[in-house]
């Protein structure tokens, strides 16, 4: 039997792949506070709801204009 893992959170790389965005855009939303993270050590990590929330801002702006 093989066991999927849903990741508990996603590294700035993962993301870039989720999105479709290179890992440098991906790192500059998480600097301008469009992206939310946190630090865990030296790492910067983005929670699953975090990338939901981040798309779903994205079609409720383009869908207002």
């Amino acid at each position: 039997m093989t066991r999927h893992l849903t990741p508990r959170w996603y590294s700035p790389a993962e993301v870039a792949v989720l999105l479709g965005f290179g890992l440098s855009k991906v790192k500059m939303k998480i600097a301008t506070g469009e992206l939310r993270s946190i630090k865990d050590g030296k790492y910067r990590r983005v929670l699953p709801e975090w990338v939901d929330e981040y798309v779903r801002e994205q079609v409720e702006r383009q869908e207002a204009a």
